[in-house]
C-alpha cells in the first residue's frame, strides 16, 4: 500500500506545473497528474522515475475548457484517493484572441478561473476528510492590468477582441484566481485546509506560445538567463509544502521569497469576493447538474 502523500496537479506536463511536479515527487509525494493526453503524462512519469525511482504517477485525462470534464475528473479523481494532502491548480493560458468553448464561456476565463474553481470545488469534501492539507491557485501580478471587476459580467463575456487587448482579460481571469482564493480560505476556516495563491513572476514556460516568433524568443530569454521557470516552481512548491506556512491561508505571495502581496484593489474586498463565489456557483449549477 503506498502511504505517501498524495498531490494533484494540472497543468503538470510542462512549463512551472512539470518542474513543481518533478520537486514535489523528489519530496516523496504520489501525484496525480491532470492532463490533455495520456501520451505527455507517460512522458512526464518517465522523467519522474530517472529523478525519483518508485514514484507513483496516476494519469487524469480531462479537456480543462469542458467544465463537465473537469467535475468528471474530478469526481474520478475523489474515488482513487483515500486521502489528498496537496491540490495546485496551475494549469493556465494567455489566448491572443476571442475562443469560445462549448460550454458557452471565454476559453481563457474557463481555463483560468473557471476549471479550477469547479475541480477544487468538486474537491472540498475530499481534502477537508484529509486535513491538514492545501490548494495552491497560481495567480498573477497581471492582475493588477484588469481595471475593473464585474463578476456576471466578466465570468460570461465572449465579446472579441485583438492581441492588445488580451493583457487585460488575462489579468482579469488571475485576478478572479486570487478572489476565489481568498473567498475559498475564508470558507475552510477551521477545516484544517489552506488555500493560498502565488505570483509566478515572468517565466519562460511558454504561456505566450501563441505569439509570433514564441519560440525564438523563448531560446533567446534562456540563453540570456531570463525568467528562469525554476523560480516560478519554487513558489508554488513552497506553498504545498513549507512547514512555515502550514497555517496560513488566503494569503497571496510573491515568488520573490514568498513575500505576501495584497489582491489588487478591484478585487479585494470581502463582499466582492464573495459575490463572484456566489456568480460562479448559479451560473454553473445547470451546467455542473448535467455532470453528475
Amino acid at each position: 500500500m503506498d502511504t505517501r502523500p498524495v498531490a494533484v496537479v494540472t497543468g503538470a506536463t510542462n512549463g512551472l506545473g512539470r518542474l513543481a511536479a518533478l520537486d514535489l515527487a523528489q519530496r516523496g509525494f504520489h501525484l496525480g497528474i491532470v492532463a490533455r493526453t495520456q501520451a505527455k503524462v507517460d512522458d512526464l512519469r518517465q522523467e519522474i522515475g530517472q529523478l525519483a525511482p518508485g514514484t507513483s504517477v496516476d494519469a487524469f485525462i480531462a479537456d480543462l475548457t469542458s467544465l463537465r470534464d473537469v467535475r468528471r475528473v474530478g469526481k474520478e479523481i475523489e474515488a482513487r484517493y483515500a486521502r489528498i494532502a496537496v491540490l495546485v491548480n496551475n494549469a493556465g493560458l494567455h489566448a491572443f484572441s476571442q475562443r469560445i468553448t462549448a460550454d458557452g464561456f471565454a476559453e481563457m476565463t474557463a481555463v483560468n478561473y473557471l476549471a479550477p474553481w469547479v475541480l477544487t470545488t468538486t474537491l472540498c469534501d475530499k481534502l477537508v476528510a484529509s486535513a491538514p492539507a492545501r490548494v495552491v491557485n497560481v495567480a498573477s501580478e497581471a492582475s493588477r492590468h484588469a481595471g475593473s471587476i464585474d463578476p456576471a459580467h466578466d465570468i460570461t463575456t465572449t465579446a472579441e477582441y485583438n492581441r492588445r487587448e488580451s493583457a487585460a482579460l488575462y489579468g482579469r481571469s488571475k485576478l478572479m484566481d486570487i478572489m476565489f482564493t481568498q473567498e475559498l480560505g475564508r470558507r475552510l476556516a477551521g477545516t484544517g485546509v489552506t488555500a493560498n495563491c502565488c505570483d509566478p513572476g515572468f517565466n519562460t514556460s511558454g504561456l505566450g506560445r501563441e505569439l509570433p516568433m514564441a519560440g525564438i524568443l523563448e531560446r533567446i530569454l534562456k540563453t540570456l538567463h531570463i525568467g528562469d521557470p525554476r523560480r516560478g516552481a519554487g513558489i508554488i512548491v513552497r506553498l504545498a509544502t513549507d512547514t512555515a506556512l502550514a497555517d496560513t491561508t488566503g494569503g497571496y505571495f510573491s515568488v520573490k521569497d514568498a513575500n505576501p502581496l495584497v489582491c489588487p484593489e478591484p478585487g479585494r474586498a470581502k463582499e466582492i469576493q464573495a459575490e463572484l463565489w456566489d456568480t460562479t456557483a448559479t451560473l454553473l449549477d445547470g451546467i455542473l447538474s448535467s455532470a453528475e
